[in-house]
């Protein structure tokens, strides 16, 4: 028992000696819960305000621009933009400008003062499902401030009226596995080759770099498109997801997503000194996109701060695209302000895995 209990506390000096020397493992052991308890803690409200909203208002009477006030002061929804037209107000929400829209007719006031019609229009993209909720709850709100029994508002529910959860669910679940596993992929494959000693052949080649990070990215590429593939078809075929968009920008906005993931798990693959490290890193950096992207909560409910880190990850950038395009029937050039980030992301992680990389054993 004696020499048993020797060994065993053999074995954990040594763990213990081991995590002294890693940093990294230190800085996890502090840096996770940290990090996840702030995320969710702070970033992670399901009580959705904010809603950007944009207006039609056809009345212009002092009646109309009262009640605009009143849903403002609501909290609920921010009026960030008035349009000319409701074909205006539709294509902004194509794009995923804003979640919700507001037509006040030009017959406002014959309608306050009949009081047998709604006052106004609520649009609201149905794509997803938080928001429809919190709009149906607005339109069931009271019209004290104008002082009428009347309908306060029609609700007109855009893309996703039957309030199906796979429809919202399954174009995410494929920015999500996809994420995971390119990430997975590449960020093994530079420790893979120091673990298996094939570094040293490597090193007596004449590839370069940045040659290496191309050529390593490039079969995953296929595996991507071949996840995706697999996803969306099921999606269609067993939930009655519709696919409203072109499947060829759907495509190509796959295509700029895993290539961004790829070479972020490149990135991860030079700092990492071993496949578990790679492992810790991949995961390290699934998470804080996994919560903040809008996948499982509403972006909206979010202060601030974490929306602003939340467009800085591939993912937020990707379910916008995905959403707009096989629920909304956008097209990219509706999504600019998501596809080029994606292009940058893409440079700049490939460039930095190329500097970073060198080829020698230390």
């Amino acid at each position: 028992m004696r020499n048993s209990l020797g060994r065993v506390r053999a074995v954990a000096a040594k763990e213990f000696r081991h995590l002294q020397r890693d940093r990294l493992s230190r800085a996890m052991i502090l840096g996770i819960p940290l990090v996840m308890t702030l995320l969710f803690g702070y970033a992670i409200n399901h009580d959705v305000r904010h809603l950007s909203a944009g207006v039609v208002d056809e009345a212009q009477t002092s009646q109309s621009r009262q009640l605009l006030a009143s849903l403002q002061a609501t909290r609920v929804v921010d009026i960030v933009e008035r349009f000319d037209n409701v074909g205006a107000l539709t294509e902004a929400l194509s794009r995923g400008a804003i979640s919700v829209g507001v037509f006040v007719p030009a017959d406002f006031e014959r309608r306050f003062v009949r009081r047998d019609q709604p006052l106004v229009q609520l649009l609201i993209d149905g794509s997803d499902p938080v928001v429809q909720s919190v709009a149906r709850s607005l339109a069931q709100m009271p019209n004290a401030a104008l002082g009428t029994s009347a309908p306060g508002f029609e609700l007109r529910v855009l893309y996703n009226p039957e309030r199906r959860s796979p429809v919202f669910i399954v174009p995410g679940i494929c920015g999500v596995i996809l994420n995971l596993t390119m990430v997975l992929f590449t960020a093994v494959a530079i420790v893979r080759e120091r673990e298996r000693g094939n570094m040293e052949l490597l090193i007596t080649t004449p590839i370069r770099g940045l040659e290496l990070m191309i050529g390593k990215i490039v079969p995953y590429m296929l595996v991507g498109y071949v996840q995706a593939t697999i996803i969306i078809v099921l999606g269609a075929w067993l939930f009655d997801v519709p696919i409203r968009g072109s499947i060829g920008e759907f495509y190509v906005g796959i295509g700029l997503f895993v290539i961004s993931t790829l070479t972020l798990g490149l990135v991860i693959s030079t700092l990492a000194t071993n496949q578990f490290q790679a492992f810790q890193l991949t995961f390290m950096s699934f998470l804080p996109q996994l919560l903040l992207s809008g996948f499982m909560f509403p972006f909206e409910g979010m202060p601030l701060p974490a929306q602003w880190l939340a467009e800085l990850f591939p993912l937020t950038h990707f379910l916008r695209i995905v959403r707009g395009i096989v629920l909304r029937g956008a097209d990219l050039s509706l999504l600019w302000q998501d596809v080029w980030p994606l292009g940058v992301f893409f440079v700049v992680f490939l460039m930095l895995a190329t500097l970073r990389f060198r080829k020698r054993l230390d």
